[in-house]
């Protein structure tokens, strides 16, 4: 079984919302996929949870502690 990981976000990924550096990383159940900067990845997380999206993030690296966003097991 072969597992693929999307890579490390880079400066060059970009929040959808507001363009801003994208520190989280949103696959929806179809396929599709949502970069958000930290702000907006909280502003958004209620409505993606409940659409079962899978979230990616990278926002430690903002203060080098975790986030409570982190849910790569669902």
């Amino acid at each position: 079984m072969t597992t693929l990981t999307a890579p490390k976000l880079s400066s060059l990924d970009r929040c959808d919302r507001c363009g801003a550096q994208a520190y989280v990383r949103v696959t929806l159940g179809g396929g599709g996929e949502l970069l958000f900067c930290a702000h907006h990845a909280r502003q958004h997380e209620e409505k993606l949870r409940e659409m079962s999206a899978l979230i990616h993030d990278e926002s430690e690296r903002l203060s080098g502690s975790s986030t409570e966003l982190v849910d790569d097991d669902v």
